[in-house]
């Protein structure tokens, strides 16, 4: 959608509210490493030309002021980066340190000119969140691949180079050895047996885990180990189990997390009831 100046040519695009959603959907809780659309966090959108505003609500008055924070600073930036956004502005409902977040937010103040009396800095607090993130996401894709077949010395050994977006014309060239459960949409490739068969797997949580592991830095070239331990060094496959373990406790804790926060949202919908818009029903 665009619009049309006097002079016949083609405006900014005019931001749309589903369009806003679906940048407000990269954002994600930082403890939990899930969608804050997803988890219900967004009251409302409202557009008024190229000036968006954004309302969320956090489980708890009591959330970390420092995960509030960088939800609304994330959520301000994507929906900025935006074709047709001028500006967006945030506003956390219903938090202990609202005010402080909004004004600091908003006014593009630090983290630290907001919160004077914190201890410590956000991006060793974000930082030490997105390593967590890492180490769970790579637990889900370890799993798709342990459930597709794979040795765990094969897993430890494979590197980006060795995915291959199944459907693609190379991989098309090889269908006869794929191995395949009928689902080839959103599916990855993997030689095994030196190039003598090809398994495909879930894209979905190998995407996820590339995504946080190049994001933290621990995966920058297509050729180094693809996967690694929680400090970030290739796994030797001896050590592979104890590994899978950590990521697998890791993510029991996030998984509980979770579980209590939605709980306490539900909690605090019941309490308050919601006195604001749907932004999944409004009106584009």
């Amino acid at each position: 959608m665009s619009e049309t100046e006097s002079d016949g040519r083609a405006g900014p695009p005019v931001p749309t509210r589903a369009a806003v959603r679906d940048r407000l959907d990269r954002v994600t809780d930082p403890e939990l490493d899930r969608s804050i659309v997803e988890l219900e966090y967004v009251d409302a959108i409202e557009i008024d030309g190229d000036r968006v505003t954004v309302e969320f609500t956090l489980p708890t008055a009591w959330c970390s002021p420092a995960f509030a924070w960088m939800m609304a600073v994330d959520a301000r930036d994507e929906v900025e980066s935006l074709p047709g956004v001028e500006a967006a502005r945030i506003v956390l409902d219903e938090h202990m340190h609202a005010e402080e977040i909004n004004r600091g937010v908003n006014e593009r103040l630090s983290f630290a000119e907001s919160f004077p009396d914190a201890d410590g800095d956000v991006a060793a607090v974000r930082a030490d969140l997105d390593e967590k993130a890492r180490v769970v996401r790579q637990y889900d894709a370890v799993e798709a691949l342990l459930e597709a077949g794979f040795e765990p010395a094969t897993i430890a050994s494979l590197r980006p180079v060795d995915l291959e977006r199944y459907g693609s014309e190379e991989t098309d060239d090889r269908s006869e050895d794929v191995a395949s459960d009928g689902d080839d949409t959103d599916r990855l490739a993997i030689s095994v047996q030196e190039g003598a068969v090809v398994v495909t797997v879930p894209a979905a949580p190998i995407d996820r885990y590339l995504e946080k592991a190049r994001e933290t830095g621990v995966l920058e070239e297509s050729t180094e180990p693809l996967f690694r331990t929680p400090d970030g060094e290739p796994i030797d496959p001896e050590s592979f189990d104890l590994v899978h373990q950590r990521g697998r406790l890791a993510q029991v804790n996030m998984s509980s997390q979770g579980g209590i926060c939605d709980g306490l949202r539900e909690a605090r919908e019941r309490r308050f009831g919601s006195e604001t818009g749907d932004p999944e029903t409004a009106d584009d």
